[in-house]
């Protein structure tokens, strides 16, 4: 297993790019990896877990590495619909709108950027999310 816990950045670079696009949003430091939030909610979270601790993403190790992962908020008509294709979305093991994708080459990066922006308007101040459009 890895013992490293970091975001690669050539990932982390794809989602700056992404939630800088979203009004008012901001990057921080998180207990592992980075969130992003609007005010104080989260909207995405990326990291790396820790398998071992967390066995739930044990399914998603690839040649013995730790997964990449990002969460995100996903209106509750459509997370069914999003985790039933299985990988590369889940269901996190937390919050009732909560998603989670395994991030890497196989991405699909303009259906992130939709997850991205979709997770911003779940959590944003409507005045906010009027800008968007």
């Amino acid at each position: 297993m890895a013992g490293s816990f970091d975001v690669p950045p050539e990932i982390l670079g794809r989602l700056r790019v992404l939630f800088r696009e979203l009004p008012e949003a901001y990057e921080e430091p998180a207990w592992i990896g980075v969130r992003w939030r609007i005010r104080q909610r989260t909207i995405g979270h990326v990291y790396v877990p820790d398998v071992e601790r967390f066995p739930v993403y044990a399914p998603y190790l690839a040649g013995g590495e730790e997964p990449v992962v990002m969460t995100f908020r996903v209106p509750l008509d459509d997370l069914d619909g999003l985790v039933a294709g299985g990988f590369p979305y889940f269901r996190a093991p937390w919050g009732h709108n909560v998603a989670a994708a395994v991030l890497g080459e196989h991405s699909d990066w303009d259906e992130i950027a939709e997850l991205v922006t979709e997770s911003y308007c779940q959590m944003a101040p409507k005045y906010l999310v009027a800008r968007l459009r």
